[in-house]
C-alpha cells in the first residue's frame, strides 16, 4: 500500500487525538509532515517524539520557548503563531485533517484547498465563514473534501453514487445535548460545568456548548447546504438521544438509508483516511442486541433559538452565517467564563445578527474582516449586559 504524506491541523484537540489514534492502528503507512496545536505543548510535543514530523507549530506564540525546549533533541522544524499554521497547512501533504476549531480553522484549510490534495473537514466553521467561496475555491484547485463531521460523513456515506435529483430530503440527526429533557427555567441557571456534560461524545468545550444550545446542529445546517448543494428546506433535523444513527438521507421512493454506529469520531476520521476504501482501525463495532430502542424527536426551535437563528442567517446568505459564527464563539467564550447566562448565547448572536449592515463577500480577506467586526459587535453586546 502507498504511503500517504499527512498533516494534522489540530493534533492535541479531541479530533486531532482520535485522528492519531487511527493512524497507528490502521494499517496503512504514513508520514507525518506537520503537526499543529495550540496551548497544549506538552502533548504536542508528546505527540512530536512519536509521530516524528518535519514541523510542529503551536499556534500560541508565547509557548514557542517551552515547545522548543521541550523537542531540543528532535530533528523537527519548530514554529509558532498565526504565520506559522498556515505555513504547516501549505506543505505537500497526500491527506490534512482541519480539525482547529473556530474560525480560526478558515484559513489553514484554505491552503489545503489550493493544494489540491485531500482535506479531511473537521472544521466546519470553513464553511460556515465563506461556504460559497470555499466550495467554489474546491472546484477551482480539484481538491477532495471529506467531511469528518458525523452527521455529514454518514450522509456522504449514505448519498454514495445516488443521484440529487432522487433524494427528497436529509435527516441530521442530534442527540439533544444535556437538556434536552429541561424547560427554559432550568437552562436560566445552568452552569458551564453542566452545560459541558455532554450525554454521548466527548468533545472539546466549544462543541460541548454548542451542542448543548443546539448552535451545533445550526452550524451543520449550513454545513450541509454547502457541502452536498441540497436547497435548505430540504435539510431536516430530528433528535435522537442514543447517538446511534449518525444521519440519514431520505430518498423520493420512500427509501430512507441511514449510517449508523456507536458515538465514537473515530469511525468517520477513519472513513475519510481510508477512503475510498474501508479500513480496519480498531474501533468498537456496534452491538445492535445491546441496544434497548431508538427514539426520534422534533426539536423545540423556542426552547433551543439558536437552531432558528441559524436557518435565518442561512436564508439571509454567507454573510449572515458568517456574523452567526463569530458572534457565537464570543459568546460561548463570554458564557464559559460566566460573564453571561446560557440562555444568553443566543441572545446575543440575534443582538449582533441584527446590527450588522449589509456587506458583500468577495474574497477570504472579506470573509476574516466580517468575522472580526462580528466579534467586536459581540463583546460590545456582552459588556452591555454585564453592566445590567
Amino acid at each position: 500500500m502507498t504511503e500517504k504524506t499527512v498533516t494534522i491541523l489540530g493534533s492535541t484537540g479531541s479530533i486531532g487525538k482520535s485522528t492519531i489514534d487511527v493512524l497507528l492502528k490502521a494499517n496503512i503507512p504514513f508520514r507525518i509532515k506537520a503537526l499543529v496545536g495550540n496551548q497544549n505543548v506538552s502533548l504536542l510535543a508528546k505527540q512530536a517524539e512519536i509521530l516524528k514530523p518535519e514541523m510542529v507549530v503551536t499556534a500560541d506564540e508565547t509557548k514557542y520557548l517551552e515547545l522548543k525546549k521541550l523537542l531540543n533533541k528532535q530533528n523537527v522544524h519548530v514554529a509558532a503563531g498565526k504565520n506559522a499554521v498556515v505555513e504547516a497547512a501549505k506543505l505537500d501533504a497526500d491527506w490534512t485533517m482541519s480539525a482547529i476549531v473556530g474560525a480560526a480553522g478558515l484559513e489553514p484549510s484554505v491552503e489545503v484547498i489550493k493544494r489540491g490534495k485531500i482535506l479531511a473537514l473537521a472544521n466546519k466553521e470553513t464553511l460556515v465563514c465563506a461556504g460559497k467561496l470555499v466550495m467554489e475555491m474546491i472546484k477551482k484547485y480539484n481538491t477532495t473534501l471529506i467531511p469528518v463531521d458525523s452527521e455529514h460523513s454518514a450522509i456522504f456515506q449514505c448519498l454514495a453514487n445516488n443521484k440529487k435529483t432522487e433524494v427528497d430530503h436529509l435527516l441530521l440527526t442530534a442527540s439533544g445535548g444535556p437538556f434536552f429533557l429541561k424547560d427554559k427555567e432550568y437552562m436560566a441557571n445552568v452552569t458551564p460545568q453542566q452545560a459541558l456534560k455532554h450525554p454521548n461524545w466527548s468533545m472539546g468545550a466549544k462543541i460541548s456548548i454548542d451542542s448543548a444550545t443546539m448552535m451545533n446542529k445550526g452550524l451543520e445546517i449550513i454545513e450541509a447546504f454547502y457541502l452536498f448543494n441540497l436547497p435548505a428546506e430540504k435539510i431536516n433535523v430530528l433528535i435522537h438521544p442514543q447517538s446511534i444513527i449518525h444521519s440519514a438521507v431520505a430518498y423520493i421512493d420512500g427509501a430512507v438509508i441511514a449510517q449508523l454506529g456507536n458515538p465514537d469520531m473515530k469511525t468517520p476520521i477513519a472513513y475519510a483516511f481510508g477512503w475510498p476504501n474501508r479500513i480496519d482501525a480498531k474501533i468498537a463495532k456496534l452491538d445492535l442486541t445491546k441496544i434497548a430502542s431508538l427514539t426520534f424527536f422534533t426539536p423545540d426551535e423556542e426552547k433551543f433559538p439558536a437552531l432558528k437563528l441559524a436557518k435565518q442567517a442561512l436564508k439571509i446568505g454567507c454573510e449572515a452565517t458568517n456574523v452567526l459564527n463569530a458572534a457565537n464563539e464570543i459568546a460561548v467564550n463570554a458564557f464559559l467564563n460566566q460573564k453571561i447566562r446560557f440562555l444568553d448565547i443566543a441572545k446575543v448572536v440575534k443582538k449582533v445578527l441584527e446590527n450588522i449592515n449589509t456587506f458583500n463577500l468577495n474574497s477570504i480577506d472579506d470573509a476574516l474582516a466580517l468575522d472580526n467586526l462580528a466579534r467586536e459587535k459581540a463583546k460590545i453586546v456582552i459588556k452591555k449586559m454585564e453592566e445590567k
